[in-house]
Protein backbone atom coordinates (compact mmCIF):
# COMPACT_ATOMS: atom_id res chain seq x y z
CA UNK A 1 0.00 0.00 0.00
CA UNK A 2 3.22 2.56 -0.06
CA UNK A 3 2.75 3.12 -3.36
CA UNK A 4 -0.83 4.73 -2.64
CA UNK A 5 1.08 7.59 -0.29
CA UNK A 6 1.75 9.33 -3.61
CA UNK A 7 -1.62 8.74 -4.99
CA UNK A 8 -2.78 10.52 -1.90
CA UNK A 9 -0.08 13.42 -2.31
CA UNK A 10 -1.16 13.95 -5.90
CA UNK A 11 -5.00 14.53 -4.85
CA UNK A 12 -4.63 16.95 -1.98
CA UNK A 13 -2.16 18.55 -4.62
CA UNK A 14 -4.93 19.16 -7.09
CA UNK A 15 -7.77 19.52 -4.80
CA UNK A 16 -5.51 22.47 -3.83
CA UNK A 17 -4.94 23.76 -6.85
CA UNK A 18 -8.81 22.85 -8.78
CA UNK A 19 -10.55 24.73 -5.63
CA UNK A 20 -9.69 27.93 -7.56
CA UNK A 21 -11.93 26.59 -10.19
CA UNK A 22 -14.44 25.34 -8.33
CA UNK A 23 -15.04 28.56 -5.45
CA UNK A 24 -12.66 30.73 -6.57
CA UNK A 25 -14.65 33.53 -8.47
CA UNK A 26 -17.89 32.59 -5.98
CA UNK A 27 -15.33 33.40 -2.87
CA UNK A 28 -13.59 36.55 -5.05
CA UNK A 29 -16.51 38.16 -6.14
CA UNK A 30 -18.36 38.04 -2.53
CA UNK A 31 -20.95 36.03 -2.90
CA UNK A 32 -19.87 33.06 -0.99
CA UNK A 33 -17.46 32.58 2.15
CA UNK A 34 -14.79 30.62 1.57
CA UNK A 35 -15.15 27.95 4.10
CA UNK A 36 -18.64 27.38 3.70
CA UNK A 37 -17.75 27.46 -0.36
CA UNK A 38 -15.01 24.84 0.45
CA UNK A 39 -17.04 22.52 2.47
CA UNK A 40 -19.55 22.46 -0.03
CA UNK A 41 -17.45 21.87 -2.63
CA UNK A 42 -15.71 18.92 -0.67
CA UNK A 43 -18.56 16.94 0.29
CA UNK A 44 -19.99 17.18 -3.92
CA UNK A 45 -16.26 15.98 -5.12
CA UNK A 46 -16.53 12.86 -3.21
CA UNK A 47 -20.73 11.95 -4.35
CA UNK A 48 -19.46 13.04 -7.95
CA UNK A 49 -16.46 10.91 -7.90
CA UNK A 50 -18.29 7.49 -6.37
CA UNK A 51 -21.53 8.31 -8.60
CA UNK A 52 -19.65 8.61 -11.87
CA UNK A 53 -15.69 8.59 -11.36
CA UNK A 54 -15.16 4.90 -12.39
CA UNK A 55 -15.98 6.07 -16.52
CA UNK A 56 -12.62 7.95 -16.14
CA UNK A 57 -10.20 4.77 -15.06
CA UNK A 58 -10.85 3.23 -18.26
CA UNK A 59 -9.49 5.67 -20.27
CA UNK A 60 -6.54 6.27 -18.17
CA UNK A 61 -6.26 2.33 -18.46
CA UNK A 62 -6.26 2.19 -22.19
CA UNK A 63 -2.37 4.43 -22.07
CA UNK A 64 -0.35 1.85 -21.18
CA UNK A 65 0.04 -1.11 -18.14
CA UNK A 66 0.68 -0.19 -15.02
CA UNK A 67 2.65 -1.54 -11.74
CA UNK A 68 2.67 -0.70 -8.20
CA UNK A 69 6.14 0.78 -9.06
CA UNK A 70 5.19 2.82 -12.35
CA UNK A 71 1.99 3.90 -10.24
CA UNK A 72 4.30 5.14 -7.49
CA UNK A 73 6.32 7.24 -9.97
CA UNK A 74 3.65 8.47 -12.32
CA UNK A 75 2.04 9.94 -9.06
CA UNK A 76 4.38 11.16 -7.28
CA UNK A 77 5.83 13.14 -10.58
CA UNK A 78 2.07 14.06 -11.24
CA UNK A 79 2.15 15.40 -7.33
CA UNK A 80 5.12 17.28 -7.31
CA UNK A 81 4.90 18.99 -10.48
CA UNK A 82 1.46 20.75 -9.27
CA UNK A 83 2.48 21.22 -6.17
CA UNK A 84 5.46 23.09 -7.55
CA UNK A 85 2.68 25.22 -9.70
CA UNK A 86 0.32 25.62 -6.73
CA UNK A 87 3.25 27.39 -4.89
CA UNK A 88 3.56 29.62 -8.09
CA UNK A 89 -0.46 30.80 -7.80
CA UNK A 90 -0.94 28.72 -11.14
CA UNK A 91 -4.06 27.38 -12.00
CA UNK A 92 -3.09 23.84 -13.86
CA UNK A 93 -4.62 20.79 -15.21
CA UNK A 94 -4.17 17.72 -13.01
CA UNK A 95 -5.11 15.67 -16.13
CA UNK A 96 -1.90 16.99 -17.92
CA UNK A 97 0.35 16.72 -15.18
CA UNK A 98 -0.71 12.88 -15.04
CA UNK A 99 -1.22 12.04 -18.88
CA UNK A 100 2.68 13.77 -18.93
CA UNK A 101 4.02 11.78 -16.11
CA UNK A 102 2.12 8.37 -17.50
CA UNK A 103 3.88 9.08 -21.04
CA UNK A 104 6.92 9.55 -19.56
CA UNK A 105 6.76 6.40 -17.56
CA UNK A 106 5.92 4.46 -20.75
CA UNK A 107 8.49 5.98 -22.84
CA UNK A 108 10.75 3.79 -21.13
CA UNK A 109 8.94 0.81 -20.35
CA UNK A 110 8.07 0.78 -24.27
CA UNK A 111 4.38 0.64 -23.81
CA UNK A 112 2.38 4.16 -24.70
CA UNK A 113 -0.71 3.38 -26.38
CA UNK A 114 -1.52 6.40 -28.87
CA UNK A 115 -4.65 6.50 -29.64
CA UNK A 116 -6.59 7.35 -26.32
CA UNK A 117 -3.92 9.93 -26.18
CA UNK A 118 -5.15 11.49 -29.32
CA UNK A 119 -8.56 11.59 -27.44
CA UNK A 120 -7.30 13.25 -24.45
CA UNK A 121 -4.77 15.37 -26.70
CA UNK A 122 -7.92 16.41 -28.38
CA UNK A 123 -10.08 17.22 -25.29
CA UNK A 124 -7.18 19.64 -24.34
CA UNK A 125 -8.08 22.51 -26.82
CA UNK A 126 -11.94 21.63 -26.60
CA UNK A 127 -12.31 21.90 -23.10
CA UNK A 128 -11.33 26.02 -22.88
CA UNK A 129 -13.96 26.33 -25.78
CA UNK A 130 -16.77 24.49 -24.83
CA UNK A 131 -16.77 26.09 -21.69
CA UNK A 132 -15.73 29.84 -23.19
CA UNK A 133 -18.88 29.54 -25.41
CA UNK A 134 -21.24 28.17 -22.14
CA UNK A 135 -20.23 30.85 -20.33
CA UNK A 136 -20.06 33.48 -23.24
CA UNK A 137 -23.91 32.39 -24.82
CA UNK A 138 -25.51 32.99 -21.26
CA UNK A 139 -23.99 35.99 -20.02
CA UNK A 140 -24.10 37.74 -23.27
CA UNK A 141 -27.79 37.48 -23.57
CA UNK A 142 -28.37 38.45 -19.78
CA UNK A 143 -26.23 41.98 -21.00
CA UNK A 144 -28.04 42.46 -23.99
CA UNK A 145 -31.69 42.30 -22.43
CA UNK A 146 -30.91 43.37 -18.56
CA UNK A 147 -34.18 44.59 -18.33
CA UNK A 148 -35.53 41.85 -19.50
CA UNK A 149 -37.12 39.14 -16.43
CA UNK A 150 -34.34 37.09 -16.21
CA UNK A 151 -31.99 39.81 -15.98
CA UNK A 152 -33.89 41.39 -13.45
CA UNK A 153 -34.26 38.20 -11.47
CA UNK A 154 -30.48 38.29 -11.30
CA UNK A 155 -29.84 41.61 -9.70
CA UNK A 156 -31.33 40.40 -6.88
CA UNK A 157 -28.35 39.95 -4.17
CA UNK A 158 -29.84 36.94 -2.97
CA UNK A 159 -30.98 35.34 -5.77
CA UNK A 160 -27.48 35.40 -6.69
CA UNK A 161 -25.96 33.49 -4.10
CA UNK A 162 -28.35 31.10 -4.26
CA UNK A 163 -27.66 30.32 -7.65
CA UNK A 164 -23.66 30.22 -6.88
CA UNK A 165 -24.50 28.04 -3.92
CA UNK A 166 -26.16 25.76 -5.89
CA UNK A 167 -23.95 26.07 -9.30
CA UNK A 168 -21.07 25.34 -6.70
CA UNK A 169 -22.37 22.08 -5.73
CA UNK A 170 -23.03 21.30 -9.61
CA UNK A 171 -19.18 22.07 -10.40
CA UNK A 172 -17.72 20.25 -7.57
CA UNK A 173 -19.64 16.53 -8.32
CA UNK A 174 -19.03 17.46 -12.27
CA UNK A 175 -15.12 17.85 -10.72
CA UNK A 176 -15.41 14.74 -8.82
CA UNK A 177 -17.09 12.59 -11.13
CA UNK A 178 -14.45 13.49 -14.09
CA UNK A 179 -11.07 14.58 -12.24
CA UNK A 180 -10.86 11.62 -9.14
CA UNK A 181 -9.57 9.13 -12.32
CA UNK A 182 -6.11 11.66 -12.23
CA UNK A 183 -5.61 10.53 -8.82
CA UNK A 184 -6.38 6.98 -8.31
CA UNK A 185 -6.95 5.47 -12.29
CA UNK A 186 -3.26 3.96 -12.02
CA UNK A 187 -4.31 1.93 -8.68
CA UNK A 188 -7.65 0.61 -10.67
CA UNK A 189 -4.93 -0.51 -13.89
CA UNK A 190 -2.43 -2.01 -11.32
CA UNK A 191 -4.60 -4.11 -9.85
CA UNK A 192 -4.20 -2.54 -6.33
CA UNK A 193 -7.68 -0.58 -5.68
CA UNK A 194 -11.36 -1.65 -6.80
CA UNK A 195 -12.90 1.00 -8.83
CA UNK A 196 -15.38 1.91 -5.78
CA UNK A 197 -12.15 2.28 -3.22
CA UNK A 198 -10.17 4.46 -5.57
CA UNK A 199 -13.06 6.68 -6.34
CA UNK A 200 -13.70 7.03 -2.23
CA UNK A 201 -9.81 7.59 -1.55
CA UNK A 202 -9.19 9.56 -4.86
CA UNK A 203 -12.14 12.05 -4.06
CA UNK A 204 -10.93 12.46 -0.35
CA UNK A 205 -7.41 13.03 -1.00
CA UNK A 206 -9.41 15.94 -3.34
CA UNK A 207 -11.42 17.51 -0.64
CA UNK A 208 -8.56 17.70 1.74
CA UNK A 209 -6.26 19.67 -0.69
CA UNK A 210 -9.72 22.08 -1.33
CA UNK A 211 -9.77 22.87 2.76
CA UNK A 212 -5.87 23.19 3.25
CA UNK A 213 -4.00 24.76 1.10
CA UNK A 214 -5.94 26.45 -1.60
CA UNK A 215 -5.72 30.56 -1.29
CA UNK A 216 -3.31 31.47 -3.50
CA UNK A 217 -4.67 30.18 -6.93
CA UNK A 218 -8.17 31.33 -6.09
CA UNK A 219 -6.81 35.00 -6.06
CA UNK A 220 -5.61 34.03 -9.92
CA UNK A 221 -8.70 32.50 -11.31
CA UNK A 222 -11.31 34.78 -9.17
CA UNK A 223 -10.36 38.29 -9.40
CA UNK A 224 -6.71 38.48 -11.42
CA UNK A 225 -7.55 37.17 -14.84
CA UNK A 226 -10.57 38.83 -15.55
CA UNK A 227 -12.67 41.03 -12.85
CA UNK A 228 -15.73 39.08 -11.56
CA UNK A 229 -18.99 40.67 -10.17
CA UNK A 230 -21.76 37.81 -8.50
CA UNK A 231 -23.30 37.46 -11.31
CA UNK A 232 -20.40 36.58 -13.88
CA UNK A 233 -18.82 34.47 -11.53
CA UNK A 234 -22.67 32.16 -11.21
CA UNK A 235 -22.07 31.85 -15.50
CA UNK A 236 -18.23 31.39 -15.16
CA UNK A 237 -18.78 28.28 -12.38
CA UNK A 238 -21.88 27.23 -14.50
CA UNK A 239 -20.25 26.52 -18.02
CA UNK A 240 -17.59 24.98 -16.18
CA UNK A 241 -19.83 22.63 -14.62
CA UNK A 242 -21.88 21.72 -17.97
CA UNK A 243 -18.27 21.05 -19.51
CA UNK A 244 -17.01 18.74 -16.85
CA UNK A 245 -19.79 17.49 -16.81
CA UNK A 246 -20.07 16.63 -20.20
CA UNK A 247 -16.87 15.13 -20.24
CA UNK A 248 -17.30 12.55 -17.29
CA UNK A 249 -20.14 11.08 -19.09
CA UNK A 250 -17.92 10.47 -21.95
CA UNK A 251 -15.34 8.93 -19.59
CA UNK A 252 -12.41 11.50 -20.61
CA UNK A 253 -10.88 13.03 -18.02
CA UNK A 254 -10.59 16.68 -18.56
CA UNK A 255 -8.62 19.95 -16.86
CA UNK A 256 -11.29 21.69 -14.52
CA UNK A 257 -8.68 24.61 -15.13
CA UNK A 258 -8.45 25.06 -18.80
CA UNK A 259 -12.60 24.84 -18.32
CA UNK A 260 -12.31 27.56 -16.03
CA UNK A 261 -9.86 29.83 -17.21
CA UNK A 262 -12.32 29.26 -20.70
CA UNK A 263 -15.53 30.48 -19.24
CA UNK A 264 -13.51 33.02 -17.13
CA UNK A 265 -12.36 34.76 -20.68
CA UNK A 266 -15.36 34.06 -22.12
CA UNK A 267 -16.88 36.58 -19.59
CA UNK A 268 -14.26 38.62 -20.78
CA UNK A 269 -15.21 38.98 -24.13
CA UNK A 270 -18.82 39.97 -22.92
CA UNK A 271 -17.11 43.04 -21.03
CA UNK A 272 -14.38 43.42 -23.24
CA UNK A 273 -10.94 42.22 -24.28
CA UNK A 274 -9.34 44.95 -22.55
CA UNK A 275 -10.84 43.50 -18.95
CA UNK A 276 -8.73 40.73 -19.56
CA UNK A 277 -5.65 40.68 -17.82
CA UNK A 278 -2.86 39.67 -20.77
CA UNK A 279 -0.35 39.06 -18.10
CA UNK A 280 -2.20 37.04 -16.07
CA UNK A 281 -3.36 34.99 -19.55
CA UNK A 282 0.03 34.43 -20.43
CA UNK A 283 0.92 32.95 -16.89
CA UNK A 284 -2.02 30.75 -17.29
CA UNK A 285 -1.02 29.52 -20.69
CA UNK A 286 2.55 28.83 -19.27
CA UNK A 287 1.05 26.49 -16.52
CA UNK A 288 -0.81 24.90 -19.43
CA UNK A 289 2.30 24.26 -21.42
CA UNK A 290 4.90 23.55 -18.40
CA UNK A 291 3.03 21.11 -16.74
CA UNK A 292 2.53 17.74 -19.00
CA UNK A 293 6.69 18.42 -19.76
CA UNK A 294 8.06 19.23 -16.16
CA UNK A 295 5.84 15.45 -15.22
CA UNK A 296 7.21 14.08 -18.24
CA UNK A 297 10.82 14.99 -17.05
CA UNK A 298 10.11 14.02 -14.05
CA UNK A 299 8.63 11.04 -14.39
CA UNK A 300 11.15 9.96 -16.95
CA UNK A 301 13.82 10.67 -14.12
CA UNK A 302 12.08 8.52 -11.69
CA UNK A 303 11.64 5.43 -13.25
CA UNK A 304 15.43 5.49 -14.42
CA UNK A 305 16.44 6.26 -10.89
CA UNK A 306 13.94 2.74 -9.92
CA UNK A 307 15.40 0.79 -12.51
CA UNK A 308 18.73 1.76 -11.03
CA UNK A 309 17.72 0.74 -7.22
CA UNK A 310 16.20 -2.41 -8.69
CA UNK A 311 19.00 -4.07 -10.62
Amino acid sequence: MWTLIAGVFMGWAMGSNDAANLIGPAVESRALRFWIAAAVASLFVIIGAVMVGSRGFVTYGAIGAQTLISSFVVMLAAALTVTLMTVLGLPVSGTQAVVGAIVGSGLLAGGVNVQPLIMIFLSWILTPLGALVAAYIPYKLITLYPGGFIGRFLTQSTVVRIGLFLVTCYAAYSYGANNVANVTGVYVKSGLLSPLVAALVGSTALAFGILTFSHKVIRTVGSRLVTLDPVAALFVILGEAITLNVYALLGVPVSASQAVVGAVIGIGLVKGVNTINPRALVNVLFGWLGTPTIACGLSIGFTYLARLASS
